[in-house]
């Protein structure tokens, strides 16, 4: 079983991709405001840790099929998607 602690870790390392995304001015403004979203979502203290994991990976997933994406920011929202996948309640 994984404890809280590295559940934390995850959901913080994947804040940092995310924040990554969202302060890049080459990525459209549209996936920068859903990776801050995602980002701010893993925050919500009301919701469990998995819950949060998962609603932010629903909406990056949805968003990774944008056909505007640029592909390093396409790889880097899988890659935020891959680390909050290992969260489970």
């Amino acid at each position: 079983m994984i404890g809280n602690e590295e559940y934390m870790k995850k959901i913080s390392q994947a804040k940092q991709i995310l924040n990554m995304i969202a302060d890049d001015n080459t990525t459209p403004r549209n996936i920068r405001r859903t990776a801050k979203t995602a980002s701010e979502m893993l925050d919500d203290e009301t919701l469990s840790i998995a819950a949060r994991a998962a609603n932010a990976i629903s909406i990056l997933e949805e968003i990774s099929q944008d056909p505007n994406m640029p592909m390093y920011s396409r790889t880097r929202i899988w890659n935020a998607i891959s680390v909050l996948e290992g969260i489970r309640d």
